[in-house]
C-alpha cells in the first residue's frame, strides 16, 4: 500500500531510488520483489530506458489508479480511528 500511496501522491511518475527515499525503511531487496509483484497485478507500470547508468521508472496503471479512492478512504478512517 505504501508504494502504491507515494505513487499517487507524491509524482505521477518515480524513479526506484527516489522511491526508496521516499519509503525510508524498505531494503533494495524488498522494494524490487514487491514492484515486481505490482507490476505482474498490473498495478504500476515499469519503463526502463536503454542507457548508462539505466533508467527505470515506475507508475500507477489505470488499474492501479482505480485503487486510489480506496486506500484515500483507508487512510481516513485510520485517522477517524487513532487510538
Amino acid at each position: 500500500m505504501i508504494i502504491l500511496y507515494w505513487l499517487a501522491q507524491y509524482k505521477p511518475v518515480l524513479r526506484f531510488n527516489e522511491l526508496q527515499r521516499c519509503i525510508g525503511s524498505i531494503s533494495y531487496k524488498t522494494l524490487s520483489l514487491t514492484l515486481k509483484e505490482l507490476e505482474k497485478s498490473d498495478l504500476v507500470i515499469r519503463t526502463e530506458y536503454p542507457q548508462i547508468p539505466p533508467k527505470v521508472e515506475y507508475q500507477l496503471s489505470e488499474r492501479g489508479l482505480s485503487l486510489v479512492p480506496v486506500l484515500n478512504m483507508m487512510c481516513e478512517w485510520g485517522e477517524a480511528n487513532k487510538i
